[in-house]
């Protein structure tokens, strides 16, 4: 195999053809002033070692990725509950609808997906009193970045025009799925989903999924089990209602947001993220999507 810098400069000339197949979340006005042409890629190994490629250290806002993070939070402080009030199976409808929600009775289809990811949100703001906070600070101190912060005005964006998600949030509350205010649920959030990192801090700060849980100062932070079911919900619910097709092409578990980002993990070897702005139809970067493809197909990395 050639060296793992060379395949990553390899791809990124690869796929820049495809970084205009697409469009740029513009239902958020401030991601849809992000130039489509952007591509980054970074892979954090096990052992500390890091390569990247192309834009990767350009900040982005990694919107649903963040959900990671605060089910791993949950899952640190609270292991079961939560399974109590979101079910682990893919949706097969898109990331923002209210149909399932409604004839699941107010119980979300996984924590990946909007309504899902408010009740975990909820939860983590039950458990620690700043569910936002929180995932900063997680983030913060698994990728060494002390800088990482919320974007205040893709916040206020999101806020702005989060109708669909306060409705989500009402109808959940309606079914006694929340245990917090609705306004609180949604302002926690919409600032957990505006983080903005580059891939490199977000890929350093993903590894512990690819270390059994291992945090980045050698304590556990989740046990070996749950690492393995949050990797498992991410391949089979981390890319919307297209996970059965990232899992086909790519073959990792990964976690896409709207900002362009997708985190991937290799357990027990890496982490690796890439992005792209421009998203094909279901939310999806189309120039991440084909990177990672590339990237398992030249490594022979893969779950499978």
């Amino acid at each position: 195999m050639k060296d793992l810098q060379g395949i990553l400069h390899e791809i990124a000339d690869l796929v820049a053809p495809l970084c205009r197949q697409g469009e740029v979340a513009s239902y958020i006005p401030s991601l849809g002033e992000v130039s489509p042409d952007n591509f980054g890629m970074c892979v954090a190994m096990a052992d500390g070692s890091i390569y990247g490629a192309g834009d990767w250290r350009t900040p982005f806002s990694i919107q649903s990725i963040s959900k990671v993070f605060s089910l791993a939070l949950v899952m640190s402080y609270d292991y079961e509950s939560i399974w109590k009030r979101v079910f682990r199976e893919p949706s097969g409808t898109p990331f923002n609808s209210m149909i399932q929600l409604e004839a699941d009775r107010g119980i979300p289809r996984n924590p990946f997906i909007n309504a899902g990811a408010l009740v975990v949100t909820d939860r983590l703001l039950t458990l620690t009193g700043d569910a936002a906070g929180s995932v900063r600070g997680l983030l913060r101190s698994e990728s060494g970045n002390a800088s990482i912060d919320i974007d205040a005005v893709v916040a206020a964006s999101e806020a702005d025009h989060g109708h669909r998600n306060a409705s989500m949030a009402h109808l959940l509350a309606s079914y006694g799925n929340l245990e917090n205010p609705v306004d609180l649920v949604l302002e926690n959030y919409f600032k957990q989903c505006a983080m903005e990192m580059n891939c490199e801090d977000l890929a350093k700060a993903s590894l512990f999924l690819a270390r059994q849980g291992v945090s980045a100062g050698g304590s556990p932070f989740l046990s070996p089990n749950q690492s393995k079911r949050v990797n498992a919900v991410m391949l089979t619910c981390g890319t919307y209602d297209a996970a059965g097709e990232f899992a086909y092409r790519v073959g990792l578990p990964g976690k896409s947001g709207v900002g362009g980002g997708i985190v991937a993990i290799i357990p027990g070897r890496c982490s690796i993220t890439v992005w792209g702005p421009a998203l094909g139809p279901n939310g999806n970067s189309v120039a991440g999507i084909a990177a990672l493809d590339a990237f398992t197909s030249r490594t022979g990395w893969s779950i499978f």
